[in-house]
């Protein structure tokens, strides 16, 4: 879809993504454990809103439509009602806003709320999304997870539901296409890599050579307890659990205008698909069917090849799924998506950089701000704002991808620099 009414990004925020082996969380093993406590849900979300609001120089009272991107609040903190939540910031107290909820995808599921909004009549809207699920252990994060599968027939699978859906897709593909699985190590050592120069990432302080990523090892042990799935996927492949928050401010010409702004220097967002499959009939255990028919519908709509893409942001909740987006935007060819991986030209010196901060892998993934962050690093690279990791040539183009469960809900959009 291109929007009819043109979409800018007026500005936005991140807040450090937070879990286990990040230095400022607190856990057992902290040395400040007991003497202070993380952040809870309100304080990550209203902490984005207002560095948004004073990123983008505007306030809350200058907002005409919100929504507030959430997957397991009611389960993990016991919150929902989140989009009230959110009018707890000053100027947006009385304003319409609503909680969006679409498994991993309700990121960028936000987003394209707020575009719409802007598309039927309103002129600026705020997009915000966060997760706090550091409050469970594993297995009971792993139970309220599994609810974005199909719960009846999918959940046996196994005791971590979600990881085995895609230890599956991995066992599947290996055996089709002959890839080695230790070539996952390709994706995970440049997830890291490019957390380690990222302050905002979960992972920013832990570091992965090679071979620790292919190596079974205490730190990246087989976990599953399925004998058929367990050695198709060890924890270093896996996005960690994260809890933080994103948010971003767009307006139309218009919202600029009463925003005292022009469109010069902004991010336009120029295309956006949005798709969703039916929950437990996935038509290929070897490939990303929705995802690819909704990046390649994006990049069509907006007139951009992948040629012209110079950053892409894609959803690699495990390694294989990092492998299997790259054919699904059709960097590669089937059964050779670890090849551009492999070879750097998804590299921050590549030709088309991808998951520049880190991806979900080093990055982090608390699931309602995975595709918020997604568009505001695809801004931040465009507007030279990404330290360590900055592109040596600020992109003119490019793409997100953000996915919703096993390949079920799927976001994409295409950005522009008017800069």
């Amino acid at each position: 879809m291109t929007p009819r009414r043109r979409v800018f990004i007026v500005g936005g925020a991140i807040t450090p993504f937070i879990g286990k082996y990040h230095p400022d969380f607190i856990w057992k093993g902290h040395p400040d454990a007991g003497k202070r406590e993380n952040p809870n849900i309100e304080k990550h979300l209203t902490d984005a809103i207002e560095q948004a609001f004073e990123n983008a120089g505007v306030s809350g009272d200058s907002i005409e439509r919100a929504y507030i991107a959430n997957f397991a609040g009611g389960l993990f903190v016991n919150q929902l009602h989140m989009g009230s939540m959110a009018a707890r910031v000053p100027g947006l107290d009385g304003k319409p806003i609503s909680r969006i909820e679409g498994a991993c995808a309700s990121g960028g599921m936000a987003i394209v709320s707020a575009i719409e909004s802007l598309q039927a009549g309103y002129d600026v809207a705020l997009a915000a999304g966060a997760e706090v699920q550091n409050t469970r252990n594993a297995q009971d994060g792993a139970e309220f997870l599994a609810r974005a599968s199909h719960y009846e027939t999918e959940r046996s699978l196994d005791v971590f539901g979600f990881p085995a859906m895609f230890a599956r897709r991995a066992k599947a593909y290996f055996a089709d296409t002959g890839m080695a699985r230790e070539e996952l190590g390709h994706v995970v050592v440049k997830a890291f890599s490019n957390a380690n120069k990222n302050p905002l990432a979960h992972m920013h302080t832990v570091e992965v050579g090679w071979d620790e990523a292919t190596t079974i090892g205490k730190r990246n042990p087989e976990f599953l307890s399925n004998p058929e799935l367990r050695e198709h996927l060890r924890v270093l492949e896996c996005s960690p659990v994260s809890d933080g928050s994103a948010a971003v401010v767009l307006a139309t010409e218009e919202g600029l205008k009463k925003l005292g702004r022009s469109t010069e220097g902004l991010i336009e967002i120029v295309s956006y698909d949005q798709r969703t499959g039916a929950l437990g009939r996935t038509p290929e255990q070897t490939k990303l069917v929705e995802v690819a028919k909704t990046a390649r519908t994006a990049m069509a709509d907006a007139k951009v090849g992948l040629d012209q893409l110079g950053v892409a942001e894609v959803h690699d909740c495990f390694a294989i799924s990092e492998v299997m987006m790259m054919e699904a935007i059709g960097l590669a060819e089937y059964g050779k998506g670890i090849t551009p991986i492999r070879d750097g030209v998804t590299s921050l010196e590549g030709k088309l950089p991808v998951n520049t901060g880190g991806g979900l892998i080093g990055y982090g993934h608390p699931i309602g701000a995975t595709g918020i962050k997604q568009v505001l690093e695809i801004t931040r690279q465009m507007k030279g704002e990404c330290g360590d990791y900055q592109l040596a040539q600020r992109p003119e183009y490019g793409l997100t991808v953000n996915m919703g469960g096993d390949d079920r809900t799927v976001v994409s959009m295409v950005l522009k620099n008017n800069a």
